[in-house]
């Protein structure tokens, strides 16, 4: 069985979930299947072996999880993406719109020093909005972004070429037709 079959059996896809038409990718299933979380963290992982790699941002919540095992194994610093009023510290924020209004993200203004090279890391890149958004807040302190890693593309909605057209490469494991 290939690595992405094997992972695809390990997310639970939940139709007609937020609304209908929708079909949820459930990575809560794969998080706990030990073996599937490992190889998937390591698939995450495998393009920057042995490079430097300062800090890996996790948009919340799936990215933290993500994102603090893809820092691990990096040696690298973990960076949280929150929404606005979630942080304790001075933060720097990005406004970014959502199919039914605005919301906004932030980080501390202190995570990432100019010219550090960041990972970002969600579970899933959709229409791309909130990426873009993460990108745009690191890329804002001066960050160099060296790419922005999902375990799932839902590639007819188009968010991973929204990212590639910030400049920054886009890495997913498996992807799922429709939306």
């Amino acid at each position: 069985m290939s690595f992405q079959t094997d992972l695809r059996a390990s997310i639970r896809s939940i139709p007609d979930y937020p609304k209908p038409g929708i079909v949820f990718h459930d990575i809560t299933t794969l998080l706990g299947d030990a073996r599937a979380f490992r190889r998937a963290i390591d698939e995450l992982v495998q393009p920057w072996a042995g490079t430097k790699i300062d800090k890996v941002a996790g948009i919340e919540a799936r990215g933290f999880i993500l994102g603090g095992a893809v820092a691990h194994q990096l040696s690298a610093g973990f960076v949280p993406i929150r929404k606005k009023g979630k942080l304790p510290h001075a933060t720097v924020s990005v406004a970014y719109s959502l199919e039914y209004g605005v919301d906004e993200m932030e980080m501390h203004s202190d995570a990432v020093r100019a010219g550090e090279r960041v990972i970002l890391i969600d579970d899933l890149i959709a229409t791309g909005g909130t990426a873009a958004a993460a990108v745009r807040l690191l890329q804002q302190i001066g960050a160099d972004v060296v790419a922005a890693c999902f375990v799932i593309d839902l590639p007819d909605l188009g968010g991973a070429k929204k990212i590639e057209a910030l400049g920054v490469p886009v890495r997913t494991l498996i992807g799922f037709d429709g939306h």
